[in-house]
This record gives structure tokens, C-alpha cells and sequence, in this order.
């Protein structure tokens, strides 16, 4: 379900002297979006209440963020002490020791940071020890370490002043040559790389960096900012289709997707979407969504990003036409909505496990009891997984690790939710009762990561991807253009990439910007994972 667009703090008394502003005068930029986020959330909570499947609680949690999902703290809130269940309320919670590694940052966090080597000014290596004279010093393997942190502006800029001279008698101009390796262009590569990452890696608008660039004395205005990362877009857009290519050939694939506004593609205002084919169910179709695809291939994880009309297994149907004929299908991990499958595509399907235990956190309140055997019994089935992460098992390991310790639990899980149903303990339409009901509905999906190697429990990693999606629309509200859509995707796309492999994404866009030539010949060696050994192999060779 969609999220609210924007959280502002708003009184009626601010909205009245709004209306009371806008009949005198035309509205600021920022009485225009308080405006129009008050519009948005109006129209938000109505669609809401006009849904008879949504519940009060349900209602809160949308609207005001829901809160951890834990089990200790579901089964908490709900009343149920989870060291004593005859207890009928919890203690009060003994307060958390420190978290180890949690406080100051030490100096090897600091990878981005310029590393400056500074020699002692009186002694050296091989020297003799000025306080006993008679030993040698040698130098340490761990030097001291000092962190100097500045501030700056996000985009920095240098006035170049170059003399002038004239000649008083022919008139000739003799002007100063600029300093070595400064050309003619205004934005260099990492200008335009900052600008990206701001507004699709940590979802600042362009006016939002307007203003703040403002502030600093450095102006740069959004219509300038979008004109810098839409030639950009063009620049890189070999790398996003290699990305596509190579999630194409993944082992697992999962898919989502999220609500989106396209101010271009609302009912009323529509143009066609980029893509639409005449007479597809996509082209009649007014809902805007953000599909994303996160795909594992030899280690490597790929996240994609598609802003249309098409929903998220159109968009996978779309990715899978690059794969190998030569491969088997992947395993596609997904929620129940079968709008997320690809048609007409085999794949080994799993669904994600933790929206199945989320209903269960629903009714926790109502069937504490009932709830706590569920959630408990997930833990331990999660625990196991993490135990298998941390030990770095192999698919094949992992598999048999949970098929020793994971496949008892959810076989006695299976039996209980059968026999709570046939036995008629629980109201089928009751929320436990549908709560259950889903699970084993969807069992065997539910339970792939039992017998197929390499099969995820859940689609958390595809929810975490979309929230680079989210942050967007909570913070610029919408697209106004496909072609902006377009570009949007194509950077959130680079840069979480560039997050899932550990890479730094403003350095991944400026290094494909500096050999767009390089680039656009072999895209498959500038990923996020391998751009730093192709460009040590062409210093090597230069």
C-alpha cells in the first residue's frame, strides 16, 4: 500500500492564514507546497477511509510511520512479557547496554577522505635516538593519525582571473593562458556528479540546493542543475544498460513496486509514457508506478529503477528479454500480487515471508497468544539464515542448514496452523483467521528457501531499494515529465548499485563521465564492481 507523500507539522491556524495569503497575493514557492501537500494528504486519507479493509490501526501506522517490528517489541506492545508468558503485562524494560563499535568514527571510515603524509621535521629513519644516544629509530607501521573535518558547499567554485594586457598603439589583447587542465566548461565532471547524488541518491530538490547554494554565495539554479544531470543521463546511459544486461543473468530476482507521480502522466494532463505500445494494457492504464528490480549474479547485486505505467512484473518481463537462452530460470522472489510476475516467463517463484509475518504483527493486540507462536517460531527460522550469512556458507550449505534446523520448525508451524483452522479455534474471517489463511495459502512459495539452494526467506532487499524511490516522492512530490522520470531512474539506478557493492557512487559518476569514450566502447568493464581495475589497467598502460 502507497505511502503519504510528505510529513508536515500543520494547524488550522496556519492553513487558514494560507488561504487568508493566497487570496491577497500570489503564494511563495514553499506556501505553494504546503499547499499543495495539504491537498495531497486530504485526498490521501479519503481514499483511505473509503476503503472498508483498512482498520484504525492500520490507518495510524500509514499516516504516522509504523514502528519496529520485532519480536520482542510487537509482542511487548501487545501486553505479552516474552520471557514469562503467564505474566499478563511486560516489566519494565531494563535499560540496553552499548552496542560495541557504536560512537566515534576512526580513521579508516574516512576511505573518501585526501590523505596528507607528514614527515617528522627533526628526526628520520636510521637516525640515532636524540634522548639515549646510542639507539636507532626505525619507522612504525601504524603512523599517528589526526581527522580534520571542514565545512564547505556541496558545489564549490573558483574565480579564475586571468590578466589582461593592451597594447596602446596597435590595441592589440594579450590575456593570461588558464592554469593546466582547467578548460573552457563552467561544470566539470564532479559538479554534475554531486548534483545526482543529492537529488537521486539522498533526495534533495533542485530548489532545496538552490537555496542553500543561495546562501553560500555560490549560486546554481534548478533549472541549470537539471540541464547539467540530463546531458549527463545521456553520457552514462551505456552503463545502465550493461547493468541490465548483467541483472538479466541473475541466479534470484526480486521485484516490487511503489506509487509515482508524473505530473506529464496524470489522468487529464497524460502523454503517452516512454514505451507504451498502442492497444497494451499499460497505455490504458492511469496509475504511475516506481518498479524496482534488485537481481544477484556471480555475487553482484544490481538494482533497477522503472517510472511508467507498466507495474513491476512488466517491467522484469522487460529485463529477463536480455537473458541467455542458455540459462534456467531464475528464482524470482516477489509478494503474492500477481501483477509482480513476468508473463509468459518461467521462473522458480518465492514469496517474501516477511509480509506473510507482518499480518501476524497486525492482529499481535487481538491474538497476543495465537501471534507469539507464529512470530517466535519465525525468529528462530530467521536466526538460522543469519547464523548461515555470518558463516558465510555457500548456497548448498545454507540450504542444508536450514533443512536440519528450519524445516522442523515450519513443519510443526504447518501442522498447528492447520489444525487451528480444522478444528475451528480461530474465525477464518476474523484477522488471525485470514492471517493464517494466507500462510498456508501461499506455503510452498513461502517455504522455497527449504528446498532450493540460494532462495532468499524475503523481498526485503528490493523494499530497501525502493525507498530510494520513496525519499524522492516524499521530498520532490513527483516528476513532471517522463524524460525527467527517465532520468531519475537512471541515476537512482547507478547509485544504489554503487551502494549494494560497496563502491562510491559520486566517484563511479565522475570516472564514466571522464571516459564517456571508453565508456560507450566497453560499458561491461565501468561496473560499479570492476571500474577501478579498468581504470588501473589503463594508467598501467598510457
Amino acid at each position: 500500500m502507497a505511502t503519504p507523500r510528505l510529513r508536515i507539522e500543520l494547524h488550522m491556524d496556519d492553513l487558514k492564514r494560507l488561504a487568508e495569503r493566497a487570496r491577497q497575493a500570489p503564494l511563495s514557492d514553499d506556501d505553494d507546497a504546503t499547499l499543495k501537500a495539504a491537498l495531497h494528504t486530504l485526498g490521501y486519507v479519503a481514499q483511505l477511509v473509503e476503503d472498508k479493509a483498512v482498520t484504525i490501526a492500520q490507518l495510524r501506522q500509514i499516516l504516522f510511520g509504523a514502528t519496529t517490528e520485532k519480536t520482542r517489541d510487537v509482542l511487548q506492545r501487545a501486553g505479552v512479557d516474552p520471557e514469562h508468558p503467564e505474566g499478563d503485562t511486560p516489566p519494565a524494560p531494563a535499560p540496553r547496554e552499548r552496542a560495541a563499535g557504536h560512537g566515534r568514527q576512526g580513521a579508516d571510515a574516512y576511505a573518501g577522505a585526501t590523505r596528507v603524509t607528514v614527515p617528522h621535521p627533526r628526526v628520520h629513519h636510521g637516525d640515532r635516538c636524540p634522548r639515549c644516544a646510542t639507539g636507532k629509530l626505525y619507522a612504525q607501521r601504524d603512523p599517528g593519525v589526526l581527522v580534520r573535518i571542514v565545512g564547505q558547499a556541496p558545489l564549490a567554485a573558483t574565480v579564475y582571473q586571468l590578466e589582461t594586457l593592451r597594447c596602446n598603439l596597435c590595441g592589440d589583447v594579450f590575456t593570461a593562458d588558464p592554469p593546466p587542465g582547467i578548460g573552457s566548461e563552467k561544470y566539470d565532471a564532479t559538479s554534475t556528479s554531486m548534483v545526482a547524488l543529492l537529488k537521486y541518491g539522498t533526495g534533495v530538490p533542485f530548489h532545496r540546493l538552490e537555496r542553500l547554494q543561495a546562501d553560500v554565495q555560490i549560486p546554481l539554479p534548478a533549472s541549470t542543475q537539471w540541464e547539467m544531470v540530463a546531458e549527463t543521463a545521456a553520457v552514462v546511459q551505456p552503463a545502465l544498460h550493461a547493468l541490465i544486461r548483467h541483472a538479466a543473468q541473475g541466479e534470484v530476482i526480486h521485484n516490487d513496486d511503489t506509487t509515482m507521480t508524473v505530473l506529464a502522466l496524470a489522468p487529464g494532463a497524460r502523454e503517452p509514457d516512454v514505451g507504451d505500445e498502442a492497444g497494451s494494457p499499460a497505455s490504458a492504464r492511469t496509475g504511475v508506478f516506481t518498479s524496482g528490480i534488485v537481481s544477484t549474479n556471480d555475487g553482484q547485486r544490481v538494482a533497477l529503477f522503472f517510472t511508467g505505467h507498466r507495474h513491476a512484473g512488466e517491467n522484469l518481463a522487460r529485463v529477463l528479454a536480455e537473458r541467455a537462452a542458455n540459462l534456467g530460470p531464475p528464482i524470482h522472489m516477489c509478494d503474492a500480487l500477481s501483477r509482480n510476475l513476468p508473463k509468459s516467463l518461467a521462473v522458480v517463484l518465492a514469496h517474501c515471508l516477511a509480509h506473510a509475518r507482518r499480518r501476524f504483527v497486525d492482529v499481535t493486540p487481538s491474538f497476543p497468544a495465537e501471534c507469539r507462536h507464529v512470530l517466535e517460531t519465525l525468529r528462530e527460522v530467521y536466526r538460522c539464515d543469519d547464523e548461515a550469512r555470518a558463516a558465510g556458507l555457500s548456497p548448498g550449505d545454507r540450504l542444508a542448514r536450514h533443512q536440519t534446523h528450519s524445516r522442523p520448525l515450519m513443519d510443526d508451524l504447518h501442522a498447528w496452523l492447520t489444525d487451528q483452522l480444522e478444528a475451528h479455534q480461530v474465525e477464518p474471517n476474523s484477522g488471525l483467521g485470514q492471517a493464517m489463511t494466507y500462510l498456508l495459502k501461499h506455503w510452498i512459495r513461502l517455504t522455497l528457501f527449504l528446498r532450493t539452494p540460494g532462495a532468499p526467506l524475503d523481498n526485503n532487499v528490493c523494499e530497501r531499494a525502493l525507498k530510494k524511490a520513496i525519499l524522492h516522492r516524499k521530498n520532490a512530490l513527483f516528476y513532471r515529465t517522463p524524460t525527467g522520470a527517465q532520468v531519475g531512474d537512471l541515476f537512482m539506478s547507478l547509485i544504489h548499485t554503487c551502494e549494494l557493492a560497496g563502491a562510491n557512487p559520486f566517484d563511479y559518476l565522475t570516472e564514466l563521465q571522464r571516459h564517456r569514450e571508453a565508456l560507450t566502447a566497453t560499458p561491461a568493464a565501468w561496473m560499479p564492481w570492476n571500474y577501478r581495475d579498468t581504470l588501473a589497467a589503463l594508467t598501467t598502460a598510457t
